[in-house]
């Protein structure tokens, strides 16, 4: 069982360098997925409805909300298929709503949670790496969320998992994965697979193995390979071996697990130590990169809940791509990884 995995190789030097360049980067796909009205030069703005239907108010949800935010309806229909509008009853709970010509009934409450550039965002697309009947465990690539937000679902591990299955099984959440990394997540296929499976990662009861690249030789640093330092007042624990180092670029691959589950726990701890994870948007200085946050979560191991047999699932690196010409591995052969 495998997937193919982003190149969590070191770097070129000039990628050291490349803050501004990702900055600049960034606004110009921004710029790009603005999008306008018809025959008009501003861009569509961002905008939160909420309304609740009166008696008055008969007719399909999608004419509802056109008339309501002055949308047209085309796009009113967009953000519908792709998860910005909600739908709440009187007696009902708040859910997506996708189908455009369903009746409103006096006291439903419909949301619109509209925003042009999330909307034209092509996700990435995920794959099945394992399959176990009532779960499935799924490579999510860098610039998927696990779950949608209020804006939106189409760019979710979670919804594209749907539409690949084309709604045959149900997805449900059992943990999460940052949107900037990539790697293994397992989706739960009903509520109680769901249930269980949720409560092996309360109860840290699954094994999770990351491979990450970090700015400069942590080997020296960090003899016994743990960083034990509290986070956000609480004890915290994060496990590491050093598994290469490239001087051409000054950048370490390491495989890591924790001990505990603080928010950004690896990246904060990393960050804290002198290094940080390379691409990191957030945490560390000097480790901006052009590819990406050098994340992944690439094993997990656990005990079914169901048949009480391990199961491990491992993603395998990509190959690694030709060395860079005067580069150190191109004259002594790659680094392992």
């Amino acid at each position: 069982m495998g997937s193919t995995l982003p190149r969590l190789l070191p770097p070129s030097a000039r990628d050291l360098k490349a803050d501004d360049a990702c900055r600049a980067g960034a606004a110009r796909r921004a710029s790009r997925a603005g999008s306008t009205e018809p025959g008009k030069g501003s861009p569509l703005a961002r905008l939160v409805l909420k309304r609740t239907a009166t008696p008055e108010d008969g007719g399909p949800a999608c004419d509802f909300l056109a008339r309501h935010s002055g949308l047209p309806k085309m796009r009113v229909k967009e953000a519908m298929l792709k998860g910005a509008v909600w739908l709440a009853g009187p007696r009902t709970a708040r859910r997506r709503l996708r189908r455009a010509t369903t009746a409103l009934a006096p006291g439903d409450t419909l949301e619109l949670h509209y925003d042009p550039e999330l909307l034209a965002v092509q996700p990435p697309q995920p794959r099945c790496v394992a399959e176990f009947g009532r779960y499935s465990v799924w490579f999510k690539p860098p610039g998927l969320l696990t779950q949608g937000t209020d804006f939106g679902d189409h760019c979710s591990l979670l919804r594209q998992v749907e539409l690949l299955r084309k709604a045959t099984r149900r997805v449900l959440p059992v943990h999460r994965l940052d949107r900037e990394a990539a790697g293994l997540v397992l989706v739960a296929h009903d509520r109680a697979a769901a249930a269980r499976l949720s409560d092996l990662f309360r109860s840290r009861a699954v094994q999770k193995r990351y491979r990450i690249v970090v700015r400069g030789n942590p080997a020296a640093g960090l003899p016994s390979g743990r960083i034990e330092r509290p986070l956000d007042g609480r004890p915290a624990l994060t496990h590491v071996t050093h598994q290469a180092y490239d001087p051409t670029s000054d950048t370490s691959v390491l495989e890591v697990r924790t001990a505990t589950g603080r928010k950004h726990q690896i990246r904060r701890h990393l960050a804290l130590v002198g290094h940080p994870v390379m691409g990191d948007p957030r945490y560390g200085t000097g480790n901006k990169n052009l590819t990406g946050l050098q994340l992944a979560a690439v094993g997990l191991t656990f005990t079914c809940p169901f048949t009480r047999r391990e199961v491990r699932v491992d993603l395998p690196p990509e190959p690694a791509p030709p060395p860079e010409p005067g580069s150190l591995a191109a004259r002594h052969g790659p680094s392992a990884t």
